[in-house]
């Protein structure tokens, strides 16, 4: 049974999805610096040779990424700022498994021309929200709600 803890939320615009999308890929190329750094310092400090390890290795990266922020807090930094969060079916923050398959339909996705993203001009979700069962909702804070209203004496 889904939870009623986001019942009233809508779902969050494609713009809003791209926006989050772009903040967070400053903290991976950040990231993916990083990571290659340690690839560099377990190589003697040599040049490594672009591979399939080396393409798996950093593609890791990026997944636990995006898999422990979701199943963490329901939102990246990005996500955070655009004031948006990804949920399961069921109301709660994805499961580890979710996240990672969440982001191999998310490569599907892209794979097709990015049609399984602007599929989202015509329905309320994604090809891999759909398949990973979950969905990027807009959730506004309570700091966003206008002061009420004085009331009379």
């Amino acid at each position: 049974m889904p939870s009623k803890r986001f019942e009233n939320c809508p779902p969050a615009s494609l713009w809003r999805q791209l926006a989050a999308m772009v903040y967070d890929s400053f903290l991976i190329v950040a990231l993916l610096f990083f990571a290659f750094a340690i690839l560099v310092a377990f190589n003697r400090g040599e040049a490594v040779e672009p591979n399939l390890a080396y393409t798996l290795f950093l593609l890791f990266v990026v997944f636990t990424f995006y898999a422990w922020f979701w199943h963490k807090s329901g939102q990246t930094l990005g996500m955070s700022a655009w004031k948006i969060r990804i949920v399961s079916e069921f109301g709660g923050n994805p499961s580890w498994a979710v996240g990672y398959l969440r982001l191999l339909f998310a490569l599907l996705s892209w794979a097709c021309l990015g049609l399984g993203y602007w599929w989202r001009l015509f329905k309320p979700y994604t090809w891999h929200d759909r398949l990973s069962q979950t969905r990027i909702l807009y959730v506004k804070s309570a700091a966003d709600d206008p002061p009420p209203a004085p009331h009379d004496v």
